[in-house]
């Protein structure tokens, strides 16, 4: 455990040399269900194999807003002691839009009481594309468009997490690379340059056994980005009887999330997000809601 924590804070001291300025990759309001989505470390790591899809839409009734669609899965190797996952995804938002693929491999480490600290590394590809058409009657030739309007980009992702039958705790990094995203076409002199920064992430959640039925589990997913405000998502689930749950969240500086799904015949779980926005847009603006689907199978015999 306490080479766990070294890890982590090793970490954040790396953070400190990296500039950035905003997140760059998408979130999700049902990040706990995913597995491998912000840790490659998670691969193969839940209660038993899993795959799914997502769907998220934000800022609901706004011309533009993101929508983005993802399709996961997280698979145990026991006697291989490893795991493997990842993830594909489409994310949209006005103009721009990313779609790529991201496959995790994670070496688990066996400790005592089935508890695992795991090792996880992760290659990704990503398009990055911009419709200039949609941007032209108002920028007009911008330099800043450049002249193509696709970019494909390789990066990689490295995490470490520790689980047992009670607790999780992980950290991890995106976009180790920094791939550079340059559009500029012009020959002006700048002292900043387009690219994908790495994004740090923290998270964790407890199992409270209530009784016989019920269980709570509180969580949490701290975003960071050096020179960028940290972001933070907290919430707690309820589950009764590994059939129904239920949950609340806040994630920081933006909205309250609630939630609820079901889980049929143990291998299919089918959940539900509602996020209510409180910044940067009001409730009078028409365009202050969210809403996120997951289907998820388990593979448990």
């Amino acid at each position: 455990m306490r080479k766990f924590i070294m890890i982590a804070l090793h970490l954040v001291a790396l953070a400190a040399m990296t500039k950035s300025y905003a997140q760059q990759l998408q979130t999700s309001s049902l990040y706990d269900m995913q597995g491998v989505l912000h840790n490659p470390s998670m691969a193969g790591v839940q209660q038993y194999n899993i795959a799914g899809v997502t769907y998220k839409s934000q800022w609901s009734g706004i011309s533009g807003a993101p929508k983005t669609a993802t399709a996961f899965g997280s698979f145990d190797l026991p006697k291989q002691k490893i795991g493997i996952g990842g993830f594909v995804y489409n994310d949209k938002t006005g103009p721009t839009s990313r779609t790529g693929l991201q496959l995790s491999l994670a070496k688990h480490i066996v400790m005592k009481n089935d508890a695992k600290f795991s090792i996880g590394i992760a290659p990704s590809i990503m398009q990055y594309s911009i419709d200039r058409s949609k941007l032209a009657e108002t920028l007009g030739d911008d330099a800043a468009l450049g002249n193509v309007d696709n970019k494909i980009k390789f990066d990689v992702a490295f995490g470490v997490s520790y689980t047992d039958k009670r607790f999780q705790l992980g950290a991890s990094v995106s976009q180790l690379v920094q791939s550079k995203l340059d559009y500029y076409k012009g020959n002006l002199l700048r002292t900043e340059e387009a690219r994908f920064y790495r994004h740090y992430y923290f998270h964790g959640n407890y199992n409270w056994n209530v009784d016989d039925v019920t269980t709570i589990t509180p969580n949490f997913l701290v975003i960071w980005l050096p020179n960028a405000p940290t972001d933070f998502q907290v919430g707690v689930k309820v589950e009764h009887n590994k059939i129904l749950w239920w949950g609340v969240g806040y994630k920081s500086r933006q909205s309250y999330i609630l939630s609820a799904g079901v889980n049929i015949s143990k291998k299919i779980t089918l959940g539900y997000a509602f996020n209510d926005y409180i910044t940067p847009i009001s409730t009078f603006d028409g365009g202050s809601y969210g809403h996120e689907f997951i289907l998820r199978y388990n593979f448990i015999k």
